[in-house]
C-alpha cells in the first residue's frame, strides 16, 4: 500500500499556495439576504468561486447550487461519498498577533481565521482527493466535496443544497477532531425577552453569535459606579476599564475570553462579569433574573435543567448575545444537549422561570443529536486510516458538543483534522494550524477515501 504521507511531500508548495489563497479571503457572514445574488455576502461567495476555480483547474466536475452551496466531484458509480466542508468563518474578534486574513506562516504554523475551522481542512480534503487522482486511483463511488456557506450561522445554504442534490450515501466532515466523532449533541437556540425599569442601567450589550463565548461586554450606567467598578475588577482580578460619557454616565467594559459554545467553560463570558457587578449595585429585574439562573452556570444547574448521560455527557448552555436598552432586553442562548434529553420539559421549565419575572422564553433552531454506531464499517475504516499514520490506537473515539455538517447525513461522522492533545484555538484569537499536522491529515484522508471507494 502506498505511503500517502511520503507521496504528498511533492505537493507541499502548491498546497500552501492554495491554502493561503483561500484563507486570505474574508468570509464572515455579516447579513443573510435571500434577495441578493450572493445571499451570504461577497466574501463568502468569493471563497466558493475560489474553490470552483480549483476544481476547474484540475479538471473536476464543479457545481454552484444557486450561490447557496456548491460541490466538486470526481469518480464513478451510483453511490456518493460526501466530504462535508464549509467556507464561512466566525468573526475575528480582537487580540490577534497577525492580521487574521493574512495567512501568515511562523514557526511552521499558519495563522488565520478558518485555518482549522474550516477552510484549512477543506483544502486538506481537496488535496487528498487530488493526490489519489494524480496517482491514477479509480473509485467505485463518486467523491463529492460539498462546500457549505453558512455553517456558523444557520445552515441555510446546506439545507437549500440538499433540496436540490442527492444526499450522499456515506461521508465525513473534516471539521472536528481525530480519532473520530461518532456522536454530536443536539443544538438548540433559545431566547429570553422582556421589559423592566433600568434603575440606573441604561444599556448592556455583549456577544455577536450564540455559538461563541463573548469576550467583551459593555454597560452604560450612572457615573457614581465608576470607582466601585474599578474596585470590583481589582478584587476579583477581572479585566476591564471605565470610559467617561456625557450627561453624568460612564461606560463599564469587561473583558473575558472567547471560546466555542460547545464548552463555555473553556472561555470566560465577559457578560457574566458585568452582570455580577450590576447585580450587586443596581435593582434591575433583568439583571436579577440572569444572575439567578444563568451566570457562571454552563450546566444549567441553577435552573434545574442539568441533563446528562454516559454517552454524550452534560448539557451545556452558552449565553451568547445580549442587548438591553430602552428598558427592553433580549438574551440569546445556545444549548448543546445530549441524546435522550427531554427538550419539551426543558422548554417548559425555562418558560416558567421567565414567567415568574414577567418575561418570555422561546426556542428557535433545534438540531437533534446525531449518533453513528461506533462498530459500523464507516467508523472502523476511518479509524484504521488514522491509526496507520499516527500509531495511536489508545485515544478514544469521541462524542462532542459541537455541531458539524455530519449531523445532516444519516451515515456520516466528523473526522479530524485536530489531533489529540494539541492546542486548538477555534473561534478564538490567533487561530492557527500546524502545517505538519495538515500534511499528516492529507495522508489520513487519502487513506480513508481510498479504502472507502474499493
Amino acid at each position: 500500500m502506498e505511503n500517502f504521507y511520503e507521496s504528498f511531500k511533492k505537493y507541499h508548495d502548491d498546497f500552501i499556495k492554495d491554502l493561503q489563497g483561500l484563507l486570505k479571503i474574508p468570509s464572515v457572514l455579516t447579513e443573510f439576504n435571500p434577495d441578493n445574488e450572493h445571499p451570504f455576502g461577497d466574501g463568502i461567495h468569493e471563497c466558493l468561486e475560489f474553490m470552483m476555480e480549483l476544481g476547474k483547474r484540475d479538471h473536476y466536475t464543479v457545481k454552484n447550487v444557486d450561490n447557496y452551496a456548491g460541490h466538486i466531484e470526481v469518480g464513478e458509480g451510483e453511490e456518493i461519498l460526501g466530504i462535508l466542508c464549509h467556507l464561512d468563518v466566525v468573526p475575528t474578534g480582537d487580540g490577534w498577533k497577525f492580521d487574521p486574513f493574512s495567512a501568515t506562516i511562523e514557526d511552521g504554523k499558519i495563522y488565520a481565521r478558518g485555518a482549522l475551522d474550516d477552510k484549512g481542512p477543506t483544502i486538506v480534503a481537496y488535496y487528498a482527493v487530488k493526490m489519489l487522482l494524480d496517482m491514477g486511483v479509480k473509485f467505485n463511488k463518486k467523491i463529492r466535496i460539498i462546500l457549505g456557506l453558512d455553517e456558523e450561522s444557520g445552515w441555510r445554504g446546506l439545507n437549500h443544497y440538499l433540496k436540490k442534490e442527492k444526499m450522499p450515501d456515506l461521508g465525513f466532515a473534516p471539521d472536528a477532531s481525530f480519532p473520530l466523532i461518532y456522536g454530536e449533541k443536539g443544538i438548540l437556540d433559545g431566547i429570553f425577552t422582556g421589559k423592566c425599569d433600568g434603575n440606573g442601567l441604561y444599556q448592556l450589550q455583549f456577544g455577536d453569535r450564540t455559538n461563541v463565548v463573548p469576550e467583551k461586554a459593555v454597560a452604560v450606567v450612572d457615573a457614581k459606579y465608576k470607582d466601585v467598578y474599578e474596585t470590583f475588577l481589582n478584587e476579583l482580578e477581572f479585566k476591564g476599564e471605565v470610559k467617561d460619557l456625557d450627561d453624568g454616565k460612564v461606560q463599564l467594559i469587561a473583558y473575558g475570553k472567547s471560546a466555542h459554545a460547545m464548552e463555555p467553560n473553556d472561555g470566560l463570558n465577559a457578560g457574566f462579569i458585568l452582570l455580577t457587578f450590576l447585580n450587586e449595585q443596581i435593582d434591575n429585574e433583568f439583571v436579577k433574573f440572569a444572575c439567578k439562573y444563568l451566570t457562571f452556570d454552563s450546566r444549567m444547574k441553577k435552573s434545574g435543567v442539568d441533563y446528562t448521560n454516559d454517552i454524550m455527557g452534560d448539557l451545556t448552555c452558552n449565553v451568547g448575545v445580549c442587548l438591553y436598552e430602552n428598558n427592553k432586553f433580549s438574551l440569546e442562548l445556545n444549548f448543546r444537549y445530549p441524546i435522550h434529553t427531554d427538550v419539551e420539559n426543558m422548554t417548559k421549565v425555562l418558560k416558567q422561570k421567565a414567567a415568574d419575572f414577567n418575561f418570555e422564553y422561546s426556542t428557535d433552531r433545534d438540531s437533534k443529536p446525531h449518533y453513528v454506531d461506533p462498530e459500523s464499517d464507516l467508523v472502523k475504516t476511518l479509524h484504521q486510516a488514522y491509526i496507520k499514520y499516527t500509531n495511536d490506537d489508545k485515544s478514544p473515539l469521541l462524542t462532542i458538543g459541537g455541531g458539524t455538517y455530519a449531523r445532516n447525513f444519516k451515515n456520516a461522522v466528523a473526522f479530524g483534522p485536530e489531533f489529540p492533545n494539541k492546542e486548538a484555538l477555534i473561534h478564538q484569537p490567533n487561530e492557527y494550524a500546524d502545517l505538519e499536522d495538515l500534511y499528516k491529515a492529507v495522508a489520513i484522508y487519502a487513506e480513508a477515501i481510498y479504502n472507502l471507494t474499493r
